[in-house]
């Protein structure tokens, strides 16, 4: 792990280095004051010069606000000289995207230190320790040394611990789920829905379902308690598996559901296989943004190239995707559907909602068209010459 030095005083201090979206540590810190103004943190955060904050908690998350405020400023100035014609909507996801990267690396400069027990020094903090050891794991506590991170991973890092106590209602499932950090969380219901009403294979009223990329296992619960006599889950990033796994047994599932690390396919056959995968190309820049972005798509091209190795010869998958990728121009219907037609697929029927979140209302948002028009799809896949699905 990188180390971070700075000089505080005339005396020399070190720390290791944190970043959960792989940051790089800044070569320069400087220690910040009371009377550090938003503007000149602002200029030597723009200089890629980390800005240590020694001060009071409540006065650090102000001084973060103001940086956004100043972001944000620049942000419309940018876009007030780009103005010479109206701007596509891949432009503008584009230009949003950029805008939100550079976001992040700025505000991630603004920095605080942690001491080995992961208390938070600063006056007015609140006891993040066990907000800390949830996202970082014990392996930190007692060791000699402190810990560098950004007051803003920091301030996510207590927002995903409390979601983690208390829970998202799935009103499907009659319960709650609890997301784990960097793990996505089911906040959108439009997929839990289409799962939840998606008619199972005729003749299957108790199939062997795999769910592919599970993430909090909310799937899986839900269909094990839609009567799948066995579920296997599955993730390839081991935090999910493991909030998935105490998902599953906190609902008392974990009889009929099995999760297991795997990328993506686990071992066998299934009736049903379901996968929800990343909607959007691109390249994440976090594991959280895994969940949203794919590289080339490849996650959903796994999932169509080995559906037919693993579905039962009259069984179904269920391919669950927003079509908000096609809006912003990553990808086309037509390079869909050629994918399944590619991997000796047929579409059997498909489920359709519209999205129920307050972005999709939002009207100053600049990509507000492209999210009223969204349409999340439950795709029922069957092999090329399977009969036509009839419900059930």
């Amino acid at each position: 792990m990188a180390t971070v030095t700075w000089n505080e005083h005339g005396t020399s201090f070190t720390a290791l280095w944190r970043s959960e979206s792989s940051a790089p540590a800044p070569s320069r810190i400087v220690v910040a004051s009371d009377r550090t103004t938003v503007d000149a943190a602002y200029r030597l955060l723009r200089a890629d010069i980390g800005v240590l904050w020694p001060g009071d908690y409540e006065g650090g998350r102000r001084l973060l606000q103001g940086l956004d405020r100043r972001h944000q400023r620049e942000v419309q100035k940018r876009s007030h000289k780009g103005r010479g014609g109206k701007k596509g909507t891949a432009a503008l996801f584009h230009e949003h995207r950029t805008a939100r990267a550079d976001r992040a690396r700025l505000l991630g400069r603004l920095l605080v230190v942690l001491e080995p027990d992961y208390t938070l020094g600063l006056r007015r903090a609140p006891d993040v320790r066990a907000a800390c050891a949830h996202a970082y794991g014990d392996g930190n506590t007692g060791a000699p040394e402190r810990t560098c991170v950004s007051l803003s991973e920091l301030i996510g890092v207590l927002s995903a611990y409390e979601w983690h106590l208390k829970g998202v209602d799935i009103p499907q499932l009659d319960a709650r789920i609890h997301p784990a950090y960097s793990v996505f969380s089911p906040t959108r219901s439009e997929y839990v829905d289409l799962v939840a009403q998606a008619p199972f294979p005729e003749g299957m009223e108790h199939p062997v379902v795999f769910d592919l990329g599970t993430g909090t296992g909310v799937l899986a619960a839900l269909l094990a308690r839609r009567g799948a006599r066995q579920v296997v889950a599955t993730d390839i990033n081991p935090r999910a598996v493991a909030c998935a796994r105490a998902n599953v047994q906190r609902l008392g599932l974990d009889d009929r559901v099995d999760v297991v690390e795997a990328d993506p396919w686990p071992e066998g056959h299934a009736d049903v296989v379901v996968c929800n995968p990343p909607w959007l190309p691109g390249l994440p820049s976090s594991d959280l943004d895994r969940a949203v972005y794919d590289p080339d798509s490849a996650m959903l091209h796994r999932f169509l190239t080995g559906l037919a190795d693993h579905v039962a010869p009259m069984g179904e998958g269920w391919l669950v995707l927003s079509d908000f990728a096609e809006h912003v121009g990553l990808r086309t219907r037509d390079e869909l559907l050629g994918a399944i037609e590619g991997a000796g697929l047929r579409v059997a029927d498909r489920i359709d909602t519209v999205p129920n979140h307050p972005r999709a209302g939002d009207t100053a948002d600049p990509l507000h068209d492209a999210r009223r028009r969204e349409v999340t799809s439950l795709w029922r896949l069957v092999l090329d010459g399977a009969p036509r699905a009839t419900g059930g």
